[in-house]
């Protein structure tokens, strides 16, 4: 069985420590006790000349296997290494339960290469400790306890210490990490399931308690398969206490969130997905983290992780704190972090959050609050070069896998190649085409005429990058109200409207993305305290929705125009954009096989269209393969039921055309039939 790369040390880590009997006491107030014990702590280390070397010069990588808690064997003994980076500390020990939050007992030894890196033994305390670092700095001698930065996992909130434990686990996945790059690239068809796991279900004996990954588990994985989603994603899973954020406040970069369980219980839920052919992206937030006292704001007294100046260290929409990219552990830290969850817990890809604020110096800054780079411009060089380099190293060793920017500029690039100037991402959130997509959505059907550019302006830009449509969490919170409820009319016309976007965002080139509860029209607007509505699903309109989703899931799947060329544009051809008057929009899918080519058909009017003519690409008999107007659906059951059969008269550049009937609000898919 295939396990996760790990060190003959790790695996000892797997026989539980005895532990003495130990009595809890008050800290000390000195900070150093005259007689502490220092025999308690043993001179060890996992680090090489060349890790130093290479951590130094920010290109240390796989840091999680150094920096941290460790269980291992020392000199016949098992204990825990401890070594944490704090180049500004005057002396650093351990506190714990272990030696009764003793701040003198369990120092730790600085590092005599200028790496700032203190390190240690403890024998005889292992898995399941709790610890902090207790740090008196150079800076006036300030007195900080700190979680570790590389805590594998945390105590559960509102306490704050960080756990031994380690990233053991027998993986099952054999068969999807081996062949996850059939469904995992830019050629797949791929359909992205959006959740925050501690809202999609509670436990309904008891709302107020989150489920387990294991208990998530046992709904999630087969929910998705019904479904017929690709690959979900989750909404930051890293420990984050403040539930309000929703997950993007991080204080425990390497640790998963301590309310749903522990590391292996995590790595389950992802290896049953696997198991089912589901991917798992997982959300990643190097854009900032926050202040708390324990975290990784003034670590070792100074402004270690973040600037110090706070026209480039503090984030003003967020009141959090900005990495220091330029510094060269902080660099080291964040992109072996990036690739940390791609390793051990065999993610499949990483949405990187909020990466425009990362790009530009005064991103939400008026002027004066704001330094400009050393060319004068206002671009992030630091960050930049930081994105490049991480993308570079997580292609390099996991080439399966994909990063996705969440990116809300005309930034050029962002999904490019570095060898080409890009930034690396394989793909980039399509954030215009949303706006513009719910902007006229929102427009009762009698005033959409006049906006027609809205629902075809996208095709103007769609192939300048590697684009994934989103229709997120941001878009359903701080009262925008729900999907369905942006959508105008009576509750038919609503929920039509929304099966009509669904398919617009199905037919349209790139890959998809969807939020929780927009698969079956969740009414009430998102909140993160509570489960999603599932009792909706009792009701036909609701039950409709859902199965709508199911067919352009399968849809997308089973059509190889929908994803063959998702960012090319031999990929897609108008027939007609143009006609204003009844809404109606109508273009060509194309795939390698020229016999895949699928037509598509969009009226955005509550009119039905009988005796409506399109033009086609080839003479033959086409078929009705898709109406999100079916009566399974709620709809209204209008359609076309029958093959129709081209004739040979030219219409919209087309050598051949159609008479079809279009159903009120609602999108059909065209297929030449094979027969």
């Amino acid at each position: 069985m295939a396990k996760s790369a790990k060190t003959k040390t790790e695996v000892v880590a797997e026989t539980p420590v005895p532990k003495k009997t130990r009595k809890k006491a008050e800290p000390v107030e000195e900070t150093v006790a005259t007689e502490a014990p220092l025999q308690a702590v043993e001179n060890y280390s996992r680090f090489s000349e060349f890790d130093i070397y290479l951590f130094k010069s920010g290109k240390h990588f796989k840091l999680y296997e150094k920096l941290g808690s460790h269980v291992a064997e020392h000199k016949g003994v098992v204990g825990t290494y401890f070594a944490v980076w704090a180049p500004n500390a005057h002396y650093v020990s351990v506190i714990g339960n272990f030696n009764g939050w003793e701040r003198g007992s369990h120092p730790l030894s600085s590092r005599w290469d200028g790496s700032g890196i203190w390190e240690g033994f403890v024998p005889n305390i292992g898995r399941g400790e709790v610890y902090k670092y207790f740090i008196k700095s150079n800076n006036h001698g300030m007195e900080l306890e700190k979680a570790d930065p590389f805590a594998l996992w945390c105590e559960l909130a509102p306490k704050t210490a960080s756990i031994v434990w380690d990233t053991w686990y027998e993986w099952q996945d054999e068969d999807w990490m081996k062949n996850r790059r059939k469904s995992n690239s830019l050629a797949s068809p791929i359909s992205v399931y959006e959740v925050h796991l501690a809202s999609w279900m509670r436990d309904p004996a008891d709302p107020e308690r989150f489920l387990s990954y294991r208990e998530i588990a046992d709904s999630l994985v087969p929910y998705l398969k019904e479904m017929g989603f690709t690959h979900v994603e989750f909404m930051p899973i890293m420990e984050a206490p403040y539930p309000p954020s929703w997950g993007y406040q991080i204080t425990g970069y390497f640790s998963c969130a301590s309310r749903m369980g522990n590391p292996q219980d995590l790595m389950y839920l992802i290896e049953q997905l696997h198991n089912e052919g589901i991917g798992v992206y997982m959300d990643w937030v190097p854009s900032h983290f926050p202040g708390d006292a324990y975290g990784l704001f003034n670590f070792d007294g100074t402004h270690l992780y973040e600037h110090a100046d706070p026209r480039k260290g503090y984030h003003p929409d967020w009141k959090s704190y900005i990495f220091n990219y330029g510094r060269n552990e902080v660099r080291s830290f964040l992109i072996s972090n990036a690739l940390f969850w791609l390793d051990r817990y065999h993610a499949d890809g990483l949405r990187v959050d909020a990466v425009a604020s990362m790009l530009y110096l005064d991103y939400s800054r008026k002027h004066g609050e704001w330094i400009p780079n050393e060319l004068g411009g206002r671009e992030n060089l630091e960050a930049i070069s930081l994105m490049r380099e991480m993308n570079e190293a997580v292609y390099k060793d996991f080439p399966d896998v994909q990063t996705i920017a969440e990116e809300s500029t005309a930034f050029p690039g962002v999904s490019r190649p570095t060898y080409l100037g890009g930034l690396g991402f394989g793909m980039k959130w399509m954030m215009g085409w949303m706006n513009d997509t719910l902007k006229y959505f929102e427009k009762d059907p009698m005033y959409r005429r006049w906006h027609q550019d809205q629902i075809t302006f996208s095709l103007v830009y769609a192939f300048t990058e590697n684009f994934m449509l989103p229709l997120s969490h941001d878009e359903v919170v701080y009262g925008k109200g729900s999907l369905v409820g942006k959508m105008p009319g009576d509750e038919w016309q609503r929920f039509a409207n929304l099966r009509l976007l669904f398919t617009y965002m199905y037919t349209h080139p790139g890959t998809k993305l969807v939020f929780m509860g927009g698969e079956f029209a969740q009414i009430g607007e998102w909140n993160f305290k509570q489960s999603l509505d599932w009792h909706l699903l009792d009701r036909a309109p609701h039950q409709g929705m859902k199965e709508c989703m199911k067919a352009l899931n399968a849809t997308l799947r089973n059509q190889p125009a929908l994803y063959d060329y998702n960012f090319s544009p031999e990929g897609f051809e108008w027939i007609d954009s143009q006609d204003r008057e009844n809404c109606i929009v109508a273009y060509i899918r194309k795939g390698l096989n020229p016999d895949d080519s699928i037509a598509v058909v969009l009226n955005f009017t509550p009119v039905p269209q009988y005796g409506y003519r399109i033009g086609v690409p080839s003479a033959g008999r086409w078929e009705e393969i898709f109406n999100s107007d079916a009566s399974s659906f709620y709809g209204s059951g209008v359609g076309n039921t029958q093959v129709i059969e081209s004739q040979p008269e030219r219409w919209q550049n087309q050598a051949q055309s159609v008479v079809l009937t279009l159903p009120p609000l609602a999108g059909i898919i065209l297929k030449k039939s094979a027969k």
